[in-house]
């Protein structure tokens, strides 16, 4: 079991060790992580208040926005208090918290696209039997099925790790607890582990990128028969839903499709799909969808204009 290792303790190497260069990037993931948490909260809020926006889309676009503050949130958080307090160790138990939840909400996330699309393919190729389909339990055991489809993938991945012996190196050149730096420490052999952790988070990663594509493609081709402002409203939806499905798999498929090995670029592009992506979705999904930009801005507008009525009472 991993507690018996000698081990007790991995020190990460973050993205730089140059001082001055981590107070650089320190500002600048602050300031990405309140911009991330912001904007879900955002979402969440509008959407919780809005009774325009009651269809299963967006009751899916508040667990993702979930989803994304607490993927975040597993990740950024050690990330930026390691930049500040220039710490670069981390015990035992604390990498496998936060392996667990970043595999956890990261394949909870995977799934959840899943129902997105799928939610687009009713609304779009069977909208007369939309409601009917989409009822408000079908959308529970999606979202429930997604999040239970993370779980067993994360523990999967914890069982691989607690059956590992680690001898003696420690140092991981990476800024997160990942599954391959970490397999390259072991003193086992870990040729069988390799190849099944490529199944189990590269090859379904390409699996459900693949089906995604072919899904949004039939949906598309099934706008001929729309009208035009049907097309035009699906195609940004769909295009919205598309990019911030080529955001998340793109990066997690080059990393996890291939056996276990350390590049230079790895960092940067665990940068992308593990900082950058969770602000990116809340934008891409809140500004190029008319029906959430005018209900936030009737939320906001409302609530300051309550909030000016009162000040002007109060005197």
């Amino acid at each position: 079991m991993g507690y018996s290792n000698n081990v007790t303790e991995f020190v990460l190497l973050g993205l730089t060790q140059d001082p001055g260069g981590r107070k650089a990037l320190f500002v600048i993931f602050l300031l990405i992580y309140l911009v991330t948490m912001v904007s879900n909260l955002l979402t969440v809020v509008t959407v919780l208040a809005s009774l325009s926006l009651g269809s299963p889309m967006y009751l899916f676009l508040v667990y993702l926005s979930l989803m994304d503050a607490a993927y975040s949130t597993a990740i950024s958080s050690k990330l930026i208090i390691d930049l500040l307090c220039g710490q670069t160790t981390i015990s035992f138990s604390a990498f496998m918290g936060q392996l667990f939840l970043g595999q956890l909400f990261g394949g909870a996330e995977i799934f959840l696209l899943v129902a997105m699309s799928y939610d687009r393919y009713v609304a779009i190729c069977k909208l007369l039997h939309y409601t009917t389909i989409m009822n408000r339990q079908v959308c529970i055991l999606l979202l429930v099925v997604s999040l239970a489809g993370g779980f067993v993938h994360s523990l999967v991945q914890l069982l691989f790790v607690y059956s590992l012996l680690f001898c003696g190196p420690n140092v991981i050149d990476h800024f997160i607890c990942d599954m391959y730096p970490l397999l390259e420490l072991a003193c086992t052999d870990t040729y069988f582990l390799d190849l099944t952790v490529v199944a189990n988070g590269g090859a379904i990663c390409t699996v459900i990128f693949i089906c995604l594509l072919i899904s949004y493609g039939v949906i598309l081709s099934s706008l001929k028969t729309h009208s035009q402002e049907g097309r035009r409203k699906a195609l940004s939806t769909c295009g919205s839903h598309i990019t911030v499905v080529a955001l998340f798999f793109v990066p997690c498929i080059f990393m996890h499709v291939r056996t276990v090995s350390n590049l230079s670029v790895d960092k940067f592009i665990s940068v992308a799909y593990t900082v950058v992506t969770p602000m990116l979705n809340r934008l891409i999904y809140t500004l190029r969808n008319s029906d959430m930009t005018n209900a936030m801005k009737k939320l906001w507008c409302r609530k300051l204009g309550i909030d000016r009525l009162r000040m002007c009472h109060s005197y």
